[in-house]
Parts: structure tokens; C-alpha cells; sequence
């Protein structure tokens, strides 16, 4: 829907949901580092511990929500400057950032009981919710950029998304915590003693191996962010591009997010009833599997996604650098999604965080960064072959990823570590 407003509020949006994607990284790493051990602590059905370590997540998502709202709320203005020196873009980004800020804490909230959910095998539930509130976004969004003169609503542009945004974040909070506490008998119902606990031992040991998965999504995040600054750089034609790009690319992408997601669940839990060999097998399957879908949606999004760009009101030159920005996108699907089951799907559920640190937090910035940044500034390709270049640090992780996973090393049962905190022992 944006995409009919023009290549300012395009832009605008893109680079305020970078502030966003921060958040994302960062609360996906604290509840992704988390659900290692609550996949595994389920292997067990050590439901005690479940909800120990759940409490920790969401304290800890709760303090990274209020870093990014201070950030958002009082100073969007200096953070939009990172990415775009056009006043007209961080003019309109600064108000849509203001107001997506509220929504900052119940994403937090959604994110860790989700994928907690997910960890213990409730997958239908957070995918519901999270369906019904990207329905209603929707719904909202129409007549708020646009307006409906029939029943008093004004056209309201970018400020109009950011509200439906809001309204659809705090609505699917509310709702996945009521069906969630509903029910006391379920894994994940913490209580308030869980969330207010403070045994530092505890928090040691688990924290030990979730800190280099959130200095991981930390690293890769910012490394995102910059390859985004590079684009704004090189102008806000080619950010537009990107920004349209983006969307599709999210869509595409979604299937293999979910099987990755599936594959860390399933892992932890092998790893966690003792099984490393199934557990190593089952991981395999999947990389096959889901290289082989991502190859099929590659050539899927080659083909029919150009099309898609006639519904955007933009320049013409936008829509050529978005239409060759695709097939780069469509060529590289299958890696990048392998790299997601690797990463995500394996090395994580097995507990190798370090390893993962270095495979998906360093090698952006060694190899990635350096290459996309020469190719805008040093040799000022077009915006496709600068995007085309990012392509380099997924080949990299691949490469190393493969032969991480052949030598089994990352198979760790992270559960022992809780035990040896847990004074009351395993709760069924």
C-alpha cells in the first residue's frame, strides 16, 4: 500500500523499520538462545526449568524494548540520519518511527512467548495470532493511508500505517498471553515468581552459550543496517529499489524461516531425549529440504515477481533497479536459506553459539561489508551489482557451515548446565 504513495515515504518507512529490524535481531537472539534450552529442556519435559528460563527472556526482552523506545521515541531524527541525509525522508520516517515505538514492548513480549511456544511444540498458536494481526494490519492500514471520506476517516499517509501497525502489535500481545495463561497447565505459563527471579547461577549458566547468539544477531544486525546505509548512500532511488525488493523478498522467504524454525525444534528435542544420531540425520533432511523449496522460489520470484513492481507508483528507474535487484534476490534464495537452516535450524539447537557467533556475526563484516561498500564507493556500481555483492558473505558461511555440520561438533546437551542450578529438580 505504500508503495502508491511515491519514493519518499517508501524510503521513509524502509529506513524507520531498520530501528525495528534492530529490535527484532536483537529480541530474536535473546528468545532464539533461549529456545535452544527450552527445545532440549522439553526433550526432558523438565517443564520447572522451562519456565525458568522463560522468565529470564522476558526480562531480558523487556530491557532491550525500552533501549530501542528511548531510541525511537526521543531521538528518531538522529537515528534515520545514519541511513539517508534527505530531510524529506527523515522528516516522514521520524513520525512513523515515533508511533511504531509504543508497539516496541509488546513485540518483545510476542516474540518471546512465541517462540517459546514454538520450542515445546504449540506451533499452531503463535501462527494464528500472528496471521489474525497481519489480517488486521491490513484491514486497518487500507483505510488509514488513505482515508474512507464516507466514514469521516482522513487520508493519514505514513502516519496512518504506523497507527494500524500499533493497534495489529498490541492487539496480538493481548491476545497470545490470554490464550497462553488460560491455561496453567501449559509449558511456557510462567509465573511471577519466574519473571522476577534472580538466581544468578542460574542466569550464568544459561546465559553462557545465549550470549554469543545475541552478540551474533547484534553483529549481523548492524552488518544489515549498514549494507542499508550503503544503499541510502548511494541514493534514494536505489533505496526505494531495495526497500521494494525487501518486501518480496519477505514473502519469499517466509516458508524457509519456518522450516528452519521447525528444524531447531525438532533437533533440540532429539538432542534433549539423548538421540544425537537422529538429531544429526533429521538436521541433514532438512538442509536438503529446504534447498532444494529455496531453489524452486528462486526461480519462482525470476519469473513472476517483476510483475508485481507495475502496482508500485514510483520512478521508472526504480523500477529497473528493483526488477534486476530480483533476480539477484531469486539467484541467492537457496543459499541464504540454507545458511538460515544451518545457523538457526542446526548449530543453534545444538548449542554451538560460538561457532555461529563467528560463522553469521564476523564474517558479514569480513567479507560482506568490505565487498558491498568497495562496490558502492570505490567502483559506484548500480544499485543491483552493490545488492548482488552481499552475496559474497553468504557464500562464505555456506561453504564453512557445510563442513561445521559434518563434524558433528555442534551437538551439545545444554539441559545438564540447568540441572545443576535447579535446588527443586525437574517438575513434570
Amino acid at each position: 500500500m505504500i508503495g502508491q504513495l511515491g519514493e519518499v515515504p517508501i524510503a521513509s518507512i524502509g529506513l524507520a523499520n531498520q530501528v525495528w529490524f534492530l529490535l527484532n535481531l536483537m529480541v530474536f537472539g535473546i528468545s532464539s538462545g533461549a529456545s535452544m534450552f527450552v527445545a532440549q529442556l522439553w526433550g526432558k519435559k523438565d517443564i520447572h526449568n522451562i519456565r525458568r528460563v522463560v522468565g529470564l527472556t522476558v526480562k531480558l526482552g523487556i530491557v532491550a524494548a525500552l533501549l530501542f523506545f528511548t531510541i525511537a521515541f526521543f531521538f528518531p531524527q538522529a537515528a534515520l540520519r545514519v541511513y539517508s541525509s534527505d530531510l524529506e525522508v527523515i522528516a516522514t520516517g521520524s513520525r512513523f518511527l515515533r508511533i511504531m515505538a509504543w508497539s516496541y514492548g509488546f513485540y518483545a513480549l510476542t516474540a518471546v512467548f512465541s517462540m517459546s511456544s514454538r520450542a515445546v511444540g504449540n506451533v499452531r498458536l503463535p501462527v494464528l495470532v500472528s496471521t489474525a494481526a497481519l489480517v488486521l494490519n491490513i484491514l486497518l492500514a487500507y483505510p488509514l493511508i488513505f482515508g474512507v471520506p464516507g466514514l469521516g476517516i482522513s487520508a493519514m499517509g505514513t502516519t496512518g500505517a504506523a497507527i494500524a501497525g500499533l493497534i495489529a502489535r498490541v492487539l496480538e500481545c493481548v491476545v497470545l498471553l490470554f490464550l497462553i495463561f488460560r491455561d496453567r497447565s501449559n509449558p511456557v505459563a510462567v509465573s511471577a515468581c519466574d519473571i522476577t527471579e534472580f538466581d544468578w547461577s542460574f542466569i550464568r549458566r544459561v546465559m553462557k552459550p545465549v550470549l554469543p547468539v545475541i552478540g551474533n544477531e547484534f553483529l549481523w544486525s548492524m552488518g544489515i543496517t549498514t549494507y542499508n546505509a550503503i544503499y541510502g548512500h548511494v541514493g534514494t532511488n536505489a533505496l526505494a529499489a531495495i526497500n521494494i525488493v525487501s518486501s518480496i523478498d519477505n514473502i519469499a522467504f517466509v516458508l524457509f524461516l519456518g522450516i528452519g524454525n521447525a528444524t531447531a525444534i525438532m533437533v533440540g528435542n532429539l538432542i534433549g531425549q539423548g538421540d544425537p544420531e537422529r538429531a544429526y540425520t533429521y538436521a541433514g533432511r532438512s538442509l536438503v529440504i529446504q534447498m532444494s523449496g529455496a531453489l524452486m522460489i528462486g526461480i519462482l520470484v525470476m519469473l513472476v515477481a517483476p510483475g508485481v513492481l507495475h502496482f508500485y507508483q514510483v520512478a521508472p528507474e526504480v523500477i529497473t533497479f528493483a526488477r534486476k535487484s530480483l533476480i539477484v534476490l531469486g539467484s541467492g534464495l537457496a543459499i541464504r536459506a540454507g545458511n538460515h537452516s544451518i545457523i538457526i535450524g542446526i548449530l543453534r539447537s545444538g548449542g554451538d553459539t560460538r561457532y555461529s557467533l563467528v560463522l553469521d556475526g564476523l564474517v558479514i563484516w569480513l567479507v560482506g561489508v568490505p565487498f558491498t561498500a568497495a562496490g558502492a564507493f570505490l567502483l559506484h556500481l548500480p544499485v543491483y551489482f552493490v545488492y548482488a555483492l552481499t552475496l559474497t558473505e553468504e557464500v562464505t558461511k555456506f561453504t564453512l557451515g557445510v563442513r561445521r555440520y559434518f563434524s558433528r561438533k555442534w551437538i551439545n546437551d545444554l539441559t545438564s548446565q540447568v540441572a545443576k542450578t535447579d535446588p527443586i529438580g525437574i517438575k513434570g
